[in-house]
């Protein structure tokens, strides 16, 4: 069967904020160039790169579709490999198969002595085939778990950018949870089943250990055209124990003005974090379990004072209720601003029949609840980001969000 050579663009590659030309094709990247700038911590220069949300859409009635891509992926040294990332096509909205590419560069890091040694590999081929011969909108959906630079696409029938859909795009912010840590795959994050529960397109800003409240990530945000938006923090803050409460307060408020400045009456949802037991009452930083990991496994544990919380060291009890109390401030004089315990999405009931496998991060079960409830809680009747059905207010900077 005859393929063809279809040319990489920005208009067939949805989720990013900036694509990299590198030597191999196009590097997906999920914040700004004048973000990755200022952001000089290698956690982030990782997290960003790993394109979740991001996919490659088009139309097409092509049966027959191949993605080259040239992965990296970070293992650790004495700890078993976590699986490799899946590529995942959904037509029309429906999954219609899952692959990975195999090959790619693997960054090895030893946990013992944080170096990192790099072995560079070539690039692997996704391919999917047996679709239908009709007019279909095709998106593949990159793995939310490992960096991907996207080398060829190909098909056996001509493929066109998606045209406007309408839908509403969604903004979100967070930590390696919203990420996907954890999930089985890129559309099985929460953010992504709460956004095909909503109906909207996903722009997803979760950057795994990164949710910091930097200042370049707020103004990424503030510059991407949304119409909808969420910020979720508190975790990192708390398990990088990067702060005290002294401090944290200002930078919420901080955060959440860079955002007002370009998007001065989108729905705004302020999210605290989800139960994590170890840091519940416990301050941070959180450190690798030395047992667990002589038996090759990760698992994370809280080593900060409980009594600490007097002198402002965070946890989560601390960061929720210092959260709420800015969210109610700010909602006297922005009715659009709206504040969720994270709680409501990942409780103490759920803790009990589904724990967090390494003590921090949830498994592809406990994605898939966190994302129906976000889809009813927001989205659903009442809900902050339920349709609305008057237009966009005029003082917006944005206004209608151009999705084509």
């Amino acid at each position: 069967m005859q393929l063809t050579t279809v040319p990489l663009t920005a208009a067939l590659v949805r989720g990013a904020l900036d694509l990299q030309h590198t030597a191999h094709g196009l590097l997906p990247h999920r914040l700004t160039a004048g973000a990755r700038a200022q952001a000089t911590d290698p956690q982030v220069a990782m997290a960003e790169a790993e394109p979740s949300g991001v996919r490659v859409a088009f139309r097409s009635r092509a049966t027959v579709v191949e993605l080259d891509a040239l992965r990296t992926r970070r293992v650790y040294a004495g700890v078993a490999p976590r699986p490799d990332g899946v590529y995942e096509l959904l037509v029309d909205g429906a999954l219609a198969g899952r692959a990975t590419v195999g090959g790619g560069s693997t960054l090895t890091v030893d946990m013992a002595t944080g170096g990192v040694t790099r072995e560079q590999g070539r690039f692997g081929t996704v391919r999917f085939t047996g679709l239908l011969d009709r007019p279909k909108v095709l998106e593949i959906w990159l793995p939310h778990n490992e960096t991907t630079e996207l080398v060829a696409l190909r098909a056996d029938a001509p493929v066109d950018p998606l045209p406007s859909t309408g839908r509403r795009v969604w903004l979100h912010h967070g930590s390696s949870i919203s990420q996907g840590s954890g999930a089985d795959g890129p559309t099985g994050t929460w953010p992504a089943v709460a956004a095909q529960a909503g109906g909207v397109d996903l722009v997803n800003l979760g950057l795994g250990g990164s949710a910091l409240l930097d200042p370049f990530t707020a103004r990424a945000m503030r510059d991407t055209p949304a119409d909808l938006i969420s910020v979720k923090v508190g975790i990192n803050v708390v398990n990088t124990d990067a702060m005290r409460l002294r401090a944290f307060v200002p930078a919420v408020h901080g955060f959440l003005d860079a955002i007002r400045d370009g998007h001065p009456t989108t729905p705004l949802l302020v999210v605290s974090p989800v139960l994590c037991p170890i840091h519940e009452v416990a301050p941070g930083p959180s450190a690798l379990d030395p047992e667990a990991l002589r038996a090759g496994r990760m698992r994370f544990v809280a080593t900060g004072d409980p009594a600490d919380r007097a002198a402002g060291r965070l946890s989560l009890g601390v960061v929720r209720e210092a959260l709420a109390q800015v969210a109610a401030q700010r909602a006297a004089d922005d009715p659009h601003l709206h504040h969720l315990d994270g709680r409501e999405l990942y409780g103490e009931v759920d803790a009990a029949g589904l724990p967090l496998p390494d003590g921090l991060h949830p498994d592809a079960a406990t994605h898939r609840l966190m994302g129906e409830r976000f889809g009813r809680i927001a989205f659903g009747p009442g809900g902050p980001f339920a349709p609305a059905t008057a237009p966009a207010a005029a003082g917006d900077r944005w206004g209608p969000v151009d999705r084509g």
